[in-house]
């Protein structure tokens, strides 16, 4: 599974970057604004630090003026993804943008049926927000699950990212059933690494290594 991380926070990318695990970046509109910063200038940084898809996300809502933005932001770097609304007019410009070789992320989906499309489309990216299923008492995981029914059984190879992940439990659910990416807020993706026995493991391994009065080096 590909690790993304969801933030337009810098620091926050830096750090997850350098652990050595982290594979792209979503961002959106809504997190460009808690930066505080210009898209441009925010993007453009975020694509210096990481060698994988940093989406970026188109704002207009008509086919013509997607692709306008969309060229704006392509030359920003080589490793943006653009990041298109499921709508008609989103899938119009997904299909256009993928012929043209630019990576796509068609974002907010609630549907198998959305995802099919998507995937006709050509999305690079299909962009499932299983939190804010689960937040309306929908399922979720069992939207993963059908989609990656669907695409396995026609081939297709757009590939799911978990978005809209809020618990560990989402990136382990996301992974068993299938999906090929998740992106996560950042502590959400430090927060995998804990355990309650990992910590009184290594602090009994530590207490008794003080005892022997030895130093490793």
């Amino acid at each position: 599974m590909k690790f993304f991380v969801d933030t337009a926070n810098v620091d926050d990318i830096r750090e997850i970057n350098d652990l050595g695990l982290l594979d792209g970046v979503t961002t959106n509109p809504s997190l460009i604004m808690k930066s505080g910063r210009d898209i441009i200038e925010v993007t453009k940084e975020i694509c210096s630090i990481v060698e994988g898809p940093v989406s970026a996300e188109v704002t207009a809502m008509e086919y013509s003026e997607m692709l306008k933005e969309a060229e704006v932001l392509a030359k920003i770097a080589d490793n943006i993804c653009i990041k298109l609304p499921l709508t008609l007019d989103g899938l119009k410009a997904c299909k256009a943008l993928t012929g043209d070789g630019h990576q796509t992320n068609v974002t907010l989906c609630f549907s198998a049926n959305q995802a099919l499309l998507a995937a006709k489309a050509g999305a690079t990216f299909i962009s499932p927000f299983i939190g804010r299923m689960d937040d309306i008492s929908l399922e979720g995981m069992e939207l993963i699950a059908e989609i990656r029914q669907i695409y396995d059984n026609y081939d297709f190879q757009t590939e799911i990212l978990a978005a809209s992940v809020r618990t560990v439990n989402h990136v382990k659910d996301a992974a068993l059933i299938g999906a090929d990416v998740v992106t996560a807020p950042p502590a959400t993706l430090k927060a995998l690494v804990k355990h309650p026995l990992t910590d009184k493991g290594l602090d009994a391994f530590m207490a008794d290594w003080a005892k022997t009065g030895q130093s490793i080096g």
